[in-house]
């Protein structure tokens, strides 16, 4: 089913919501640390939520469509997560010179992996590493968790890197069913071409 189907700029437009989050980002301070910053972005992210929600709401009423519902609330969490994770990354914890260990892939896992979220489901998410975890990355995972929290989302999430993720899904069968409906969400894509290229080699 096309995009244009599944109506999904009229759950959220991605562009024009990455844009007002730069917007009121810029327009509290200099220190986008800051408490005001936080606010401001943790009440538009949970405008974008709430609107996004009703709006897939009247359209589940109008068609009758239950997995189209489920792929649309899937569709808002993903700009959700991934408009968050792009602010982090280039203005709140923004890196100058990174380093290859200073880059993260987001991931959607388990259920929300396949594509479909019922109203309720937990949000299932893997903070995909190069190699052992960086105080950057603390940082980004710590920020982006306490929004999602906030937000009053149910957050399933592990921080791994790539050698750590094969070492478990050989040992533990729901980390390895888990990671079958790995989807890349946002954050560098290699890193999940890694994973996923050595999962169907190795596991």
């Amino acid at each position: 089913m096309s995009t244009h189907d599944l109506r999904l700029d009229e759950i959220i437009n991605a562009e024009a919501f990455q844009r007002k989050l730069h917007e009121l980002a810029d327009s509290t301070s200099e220190d986008y640390t800051s408490p005001a910053t936080r606010k401001v972005i943790l009440q538009a992210l949970k405008d974008a939520l709430i609107r996004g929600r009703a709006n897939a709401e009247t359209m589940l009423i109008k068609d009758g469509g239950g997995t189209l519902c489920a792929t649309r609330l899937s569709y808002l969490m993903d700009t959700l997560i991934s408009a968050l994770f792009e602010l982090v990354t280039t203005k709140i914890f923004p890196m100058r010179n990174p380093s290859k260990a200073e880059n993260m892939a987001i991931v959607a896992v388990g259920g929300y992996g396949r594509g479909g979220l019922a109203p309720g489901s937990d949000i299932d998410l893997l903070f995909l590493l190069p190699y052992k975890q960086t105080p950057w990355g603390e940082q980004v995972v710590e920020y982006m968790l306490y929004m999602l929290w906030d937000m009053g989302l149910k957050v399933g999430h592990a921080t791994r890197n790539v050698d750590e993720c094969i070492r478990l899904a050989r040992e533990d069968m729901t980390i390895r069913t888990a990671l079958l409906d790995a989807r890349f969400l946002t954050g560098n894509p290699e890193l999940f071409d890694t994973l996923t290229k050595r999962f169907d080699v190795e596991v």
